[in-house]
């Protein structure tokens, strides 16, 4: 017996530089307990007999062969991790996840979820904001953007594209430049690039700048969505994860609002702004282009005082700056509590087996841009691995089948989104139409027109020795009609058109009527002189007002969905939020064919967004908890860039439809719905299961 003691106690306690340390075998330990000299003494000569000692030489009888084995293996050297089969490294990584997993789930439960929490709960909260922001942004100015850049509609739907575009290629990106450079270096290098770029795209004049500030500004947007929930999640405690990750999805709501709101009360007001010459004009949309940076910017601020998730570090290897954070949530929350006493009792964490080695290039090693490029590619080479992982056959069935999930999703939300506002307003114009004003064969002569014409065809006309002075057409149009002899000045229009009248000794004078509003006319000794430069604004400050409304109460609408969800996330599970959701909202789509009055509309626009948030908090959710820490972002990059790809087509294929029918977007977004719902249904719960 004082054999096995002694050998017992000499592998467990190693005296190094006059001390005996504790094992470093991996496992949560409650306190730290230093091994005292004379405890070890103690231990070492507790039930040993001198009479008992076995000397060199002296017969010890046939060693068992399992004993002989253990010794040899005891005595072999470590076999150096390069020259270990990366099959066993892998293994015993995975083996070092699991135990890390567990671990660091007792260890978030004993830090509590308090002031800290709470804390970043907002910083974040306004990086989710901004990424509400953006997407409505583009929408709201384009009614105003199209008057000073003179934008067709072909130029005004590649600018509503361009957005989600780069937020596709953002969240890609990004998303894995998280789990490999660190959760707030990437989500801070995302929103300097959204604020940076959203700022300059406010001053530049041309289209194609204009362009391309949005797209860099929507890829650096793109990265929040997977780097926010990788992020916060990993603060979380399994029984606070569901609910608080529901609640952190009401900032995109509250990012709708707040572009709503501002778009409502500053871009009607169109002298906000200053010009300096004929060429350059800062108008009253660009104030609101300005604003809507402002949550990012402070997000942005805000973010530089929290500290890197303590989980990705650990997975990195950086035990001592992990134990450091976690030390700092629990003194925090303990502090906040009104228990400043309370000590924080860990001393040591698992980490993973290291795999990927990283060599530090050297200062002499080639010029600089070579050893930045080398860096570069090496990180994007690692970024491509992890997405390849996802793809492997433990995660393949799982990726597939939330890929599916988040494109029917995105599909049929975001089309409609779209397709909501394109047909009120086609509905607009139907009634518009409706009360159009015809006048036949009238004969006016010498009179003065000094006042707006709207809404009106006038035909077979004859206007002798008429003025047209200071005034304003709006959706007017004359066909077959006479012009002799006429003046036109100062003339602004919208939607007017000449039809096949003919024009004799007529004078244009500073107006903009041009070329092309004259089709099939005969032009007889008439003069253009000095045309109006630029756009000319078309009147249609009813329809932005209700662009404004439409999207206001939409956001609002999904407050109620945000709040269940929210409460019922860690009670009923994931997949049957996912499910029942996304069941609903394909119901409320039926009710789409009852919708023939704009306040309808409105209605079932409302009630289908808030039908279908909580299924867009489950998804967000239920991807965070499905991948491993290595590969949490990457995973939820790549799922969100396939929802923005899914937005794109939703966009293009329902606009396409509006005014032609509605049966097909209909169908397409209920089909889309219950399909997506009733594969989600087969995606495995993970509502009991630690982050790993």
């Amino acid at each position: 017996d004082g054999y096995r003691n002694t050998n017992q106690v000499s592998d467990d306690y190693r005296y190094q530089d006059g001390n005996y340390d504790a094992p470093n075998d991996g496992y949560y330990r409650g306190g730290d307990e230093p091994a005292h000299e004379e405890d070890a003494q103690s231990d070492v000569t507790e039930g040993h007999d001198e009479d008992d000692e076995v000397y060199e030489g002296e017969y010890q009888g046939i060693p068992h062969p399992d004993d002989i084995k253990e010794k040899q293996k005891k005595r072999a050297p470590a076999v150096a991790d390069e020259y270990r089969d990366r099959a066993d490294l892998m293994a015993e990584r995975m083996e070092d996840e699991e135990q890390l997993a567990h671990q660091y789930e007792n260890i978030i439960e004993e830090c509590g979820h308090g002031r800290f929490q709470w804390t970043l709960f907002f910083v974040l909260g306004l990086a989710l904001m901004a990424d509400g922001v953006e997407v409505f942004v583009v929408g709201f100015v384009l009614p105003s953007a199209e008057k000073d850049m003179c934008l067709s509609s072909s130029n005004k739907g590649m600018l509503g594209l361009i957005v989600y575009l780069g937020m596709m290629v953002g969240a890609v990106l990004l998303g894995g430049l998280a789990d490999k450079l660190g959760r707030k270096q990437c989500l801070i290098i995302s929103l300097a690039i959204n604020a940076a770029f959203a700022f300059l795209s406010s001053f530049v004049q041309g289209y194609g700048f204009f362009l391309f500030c949005r797209l860099i500004s929507g890829l650096g947007i793109g990265g929040t969505l997977p780097i926010v929930f990788a992020y916060f999640s990993e603060f979380l405690s399994r029984e606070k994860r569901g609910e608080h990750l529901s609640w952190l999805c009401m900032f995109w709501m509250i990012g709708g609002i707040y572009a709503s709101a501002m778009a409502w009360s500053i871009i009607p007001h169109y002298g906000w702004g200053f010009s300096m010459g004929t060429k350059y004009h800062f108008h009253s949309w660009r104030v609101f282009v300005l604003v809507c940076a402002l949550p990012c910017v402070a997000s942005l601020v805000a973010l530089k005082f929290m500290p890197e998730s303590p989980r990705f570090l650990l997975e990195i290897g950086k035990h001592d700056e992990a134990w450091m954070i976690l030390k700092q949530v629990h003194d925090t929350n303990m502090r906040a509590k009104g228990e400043p006493e309370r000590v924080f009792t860990v001393s040591y964490i698992k980490t993973p087996k290291q795999v990927d080695e990283f060599i530090e290039i050297q200062s002499s090693t080639g010029t600089w841009y070579q050893r930045w490029l080398v860096r570069i590619t090496t990180t994007l080479k690692q970024v491509w691995d992890n997405v390849l992982y996802c793809l492997t056959a433990q995660y393949r069935m799982n990726t597939l089948m939330l890929a599916v999930v988040w494109f029917t999703m995105a599909l049929s939300y975001y089309g409609l989104i779209v397709w909501f506002p394109d047909m009120i307003r086609y509905l607009q114009d139907e009634a518009y139409e409706s009360r159009v004003k015809i006048f036949d064969e009238e004969e006016v002569s010498h009179f003065t027109f000094n006042f707006t014409l709207e809404n009106q065809i006038h035909r077979n006309g004859e206007y002798r020795n008429d003025k047209f002075i200071g005034m304003k057409f709006k959706e007017v149009r004359f066909e077959d009609s006479l012009f002799e002899d006429c003046y036109f000045e100062d003339v602004r229009s919208s939607e007017t058109f000449f039809e096949n009248c003919t024009i004799i000794s007529t004078v244009f004078y500073n107006t903009d009527l041009y070329e092309h509003k004259f089709i099939n006319c005969r032009l007889i000794n008439s003069t253009f002189m000095k045309e109006k430069e630029g756009c000319h604004i078309d009147f249609e400050e009813d329809n932005d007002f209700l662009i404004y409304l439409v999207s206001f109460l939409g956001s609002l609408s999904v407050l109620p969905g945000n709040i269940i969800s929210a409460l019922l996330m860690d009670k009923i599970g994931r997949i049957k939020m996912i499910g029942g959701s996304m069941l609903i909202s394909a119901v409320c789509c039926f009710f789409l064919f009852f919708g023939n009055s704009e306040s309808a509309m409105i209605g079932w626009q409302c009630l289908f967004c808030g039908a279908s948030i909580a299924a867009w908090n489950a998804l967000d959710v239920i991807t965070v908890e499905l991948y491993p820490t290595d590969k949490r972002a990457t995973a939820f990059g790549i799922l969100n860039g396939l929802c923005k790809f899914g937005a794109i087509l939703g966009n293009s294929i329902f606009s396409s439809f509006v005014g032609i029918t509605k049966v097909v977007p209909i169908l397409l977004a209920s089909s889309a719905l219950v399909g997506g719902g009733l594969l989600a249904l087969r995606l495995p719960e993970t509502r009991e299961q630690v982050l790993m």
